[in-house]
């Protein structure tokens, strides 16, 4: 039995996450074409057909407990902006990864991948009872650094060489984890962050 059960739908003001169905996929491939969103990922989504075999793996993955991957939708312009997804699961160990977190460069730095990670981590902490939510990215992106710091992320070091890049060069991964006890003060932290924006 899956720990999360489906369908999840988390939605908050401007912003509605939903379960990544085949019908989003002409959606994001279109948005995937920018190159610039896939910089530090170690797919580049740029190439459609790559994009799409991972989009239909997220979705193969869903069914088996491995991942569950969602659709980001801008409520207010009712169109698809972006995906993200819990993986790297351990129900046994209440604890799980929120990754493969992409949008329409357009969205960056207007305070939706905040509310977004306010929507996931409620329900990490909230519904799943998770212990441990990690995050991590590419030592060398900085913006994706900032942001996770940004919503109340504690740093915990960096692997080294820890995977290799689309374009073949090593990643090191910075680290990064929110536990159960600092839930209350990282929820307060990312209500506050909105209210301002």
């Amino acid at each position: 039995m899956n720990w999360i059960p489906h369908p999840v739908i988390l939605e908050s003001e401007r912003v509605k996450l939903v379960p990544l169905e085949s019908g989003h996929f002409n959606d994001l491939i279109a948005l995937g074409l920018q190159e610039k969103i896939w910089e530090f990922m170690s797919i580049n989504g740029a190439d459609s057909n790559r994009l799409l075999l991972h989009l239909k793996s997220a979705v193969l993955k869903r069914g088996t407990g491995e991942q569950y991957p969602f659709t980001v939708i801008d409520k207010q312009q009712n169109k698809i902006i972006g995906s993200t997804l819990f993986h790297n699961i351990f129900p046994e160990h209440r604890k799980l990864e929120i990754g493969w977190t992409w949008y329409d460069p357009s969205y960056w730095r207007t305070g939706f991948n905040r509310e977004c990670k306010l929507l996931l981590l409620t329900h990490c902490f909230e519904v799943l009872k998770t212990v441990r939510v990690q995050l991590q990215t590419d030592e060398n992106n900085h913006r994706s650094r900032t942001a996770i710091l940004g919503i109340g992320a504690t740093f915990e070091g960096i692997m080294r060489k820890e995977r290799i890049r689309a374009n073949g060069a090593f990643r090191n991964t910075a680290m990064y984890s929110i536990l159960d006890d600092e839930w209350p003060a990282v929820k307060s932290l990312l209500e506050a962050s909105l209210r301002v924006r």
